[in-house]
């Protein structure tokens, strides 16, 4: 094989995976709530402010308001995103804060360990890639079966790129 060729096989990703947060409810689902919301607060506020218990009609107000900031606030934070790769040269988690801020990890595949903390019942509560004396947390944000999908798959890349050819 010619050398070039050999770099070539070695930066090609053995793995691959964009972690993103899960989020049950879409946009659509998110108008739909709002409307209906929307609607009762609107239509509570109008008949208690007609009863005279005016401030009971702007509590209903306040609360649609606090609704509606509390789901865009969870749907800015739905934004964050990792990406993990692994070739036999490099093993690289990017994180993307939701601001589209990007910070890069950067590990030798060789000497990077893979640890896993796990809860009796809960299953894996955390993952992190250490090596060379720095550290990074990866998939924070996943849930339990999504861990520990990624874990298995992280834990098999790291073998097979271990492997001798």
């Amino acid at each position: 094989m010619a050398e070039g060729n050999a770099e070539t096989f070695n930066d090609q990703p053995v793995f691959a995976a964009e972690l993103v947060p899960y989020r049950s409810l879409g946009g659509k689902g998110f108008r739909v709530l709002l409307l209906i919301t929307g609607v009762i607060c609107f239509a509570h506020g109008i008949f208690f402010c007609v009863s005279g218990a005016w401030p009971v009609g702007l509590f209903f107000g306040a609360d649609f308001l606090l609704l509606w900031g509390a789901f865009l606030i969870n749907y800015r934070a739905a934004k964050a995103r990792e990406e993990v790769t692994v070739s036999r040269t490099n093993l690289s988690v990017r994180k993307f804060a939701p601001s589209g801020r990007m910070v890069e990890h950067r590990f030798n595949p060789f000497w990077a360990r893979f640890r896993v903390r796990r809860h009796s019942e809960i299953g894996i509560v955390a993952m992190h890639v250490s090596g060379e004396g720095r550290r990074t947390d990866v998939g924070s944000f996943l849930n339990p079966d999504d861990r520990e999908s990624f874990a298995r798959a992280m834990t098999g890349a790291l073998a097979t790129v271990r492997q001798r050819i």
